[in-house]
């Protein structure tokens, strides 16, 4: 119970006060579409990715988010068209959003612009029976303790630029300001989330690839976050890496390739003193598929 109390000092000072932040992907550059819906169909084929993120596990509450999109790109690869599932969990908050993207794609120079569209609804919960501060039925009717549930518009917007040796994207997933009234309190579901990412290909030879990349998000009211990367690929079947965020966590990377169109990566993150401690530490997994399913599709291995 302590712990909980805790968890929600660090990550969601006050939430009838403060919207929300984004959830947290350490392998936002394997699946850039769950931040960037430009991302959609970039890669002139079919993609699908499942990823789960606990992050601080053992704290009581922990952050939670399990993600699951698929898209793919039609018509002579000129549009991308996708669906993006996000829930997110911490403590007795659990938001969800559910997005169809869209993107329109431009070739030239061996390069490829996109600009995307996601529109969808996000859906905040809000069950104060989780923090068991007091199970006892009888406080149920307190309007402390009443459950919340809210659903919204919202939608946002990006825009990638694509080579085989570099990626750059912008984005803002979701442009909306959420909020509702409960109970006399404004309650913020979301503010807006502003994300600029790139990464370079640099070939050490020809069986070995450094992939450094960085990750900068912005939100009004809180610190810029920044994610830096570096990946080192061999023979296009096996990554490994490190990484941090704003050098309050550390972390490395790990990645298979199977039969070139099946992805396993997994990520183990340690904090510092200056976030939770280093006692809780964060697992990250993804799985993913990526294959040519039209005659115009891509069958190459993209670096990105």
């Amino acid at each position: 119970m302590k712990k909980l109390l805790q968890l929600l000092i660090i990550v969601c000072p006050c939430l009838v006060a403060h919207a929300q932040q984004d959830p947290l992907y350490a392998l936002y550059l394997n699946n850039p579409a769950v931040i960037n819906p430009a991302f959609t169909g970039i890669n002139k084929n079919l993609m699908a990715n499942f990823s789960y993120r606990t992050q601080w596990a053992g704290f009581d509450g922990n952050p939670t988010t399990m993600a699951a999109n698929a898209q793919i790109s039609i018509l002579d690869n000129k549009l991308g068209a996708g669906l993006l599932f996000v829930n997110d969990g911490i403590g007795e908050n659990t938001t969800t959003n559910l997005n169809a993207a869209f993107s329109y794609k431009i070739d030239f120079n061996e390069k490829i612009f996109s600009f995307g569209m996601q529109a969808g609804v996000i859906t905040y919960k809000n069950d104060p029976i989780k923090l068991n501060i007091n199970p006892d039925p009888a406080n149920l009717d307190d309007p402390a303790f009443a459950r919340v549930s809210e659903s919204q518009f919202n939608m946002g917007a990006g825009a990638v630029l694509k080579s085989e040796k570099f990626i750059v994207g912008l984005s803002v997933p979701r442009l909306l300001a959420n909020s509702f009234e409960t109970d006399g309190m404004n309650v913020q579901l979301y503010q807006q989330h502003l994300y600029l990412f790139g990464s370079y290909v640099y070939f050490l030879n020809e069986r070995i690839l450094l992939k450094p990349s960085i990750l900068l998000k912005g939100v009004k009211g809180a610190p810029l976050s920044a994610d830096v990367n570096f990946n080192l690929e061999f023979n296009r079947n096996f990554t490994a890496g490190v990484f941090t965020r704003n050098l309050k966590a550390f972390g490395a990377l790990v990645q298979f390739n199977l039969k070139e169109k099946y992805r396993l990566a997994y990520v183990y993150e340690i904090p510092t003193n200056k976030s939770v401690g280093t006692q809780f530490n964060t697992h990250e997994v993804m799985l993913g598929i990526r294959t040519a399913v039209f005659d115009f599709h891509d069958r190459s291995i993209s670096n990105f």
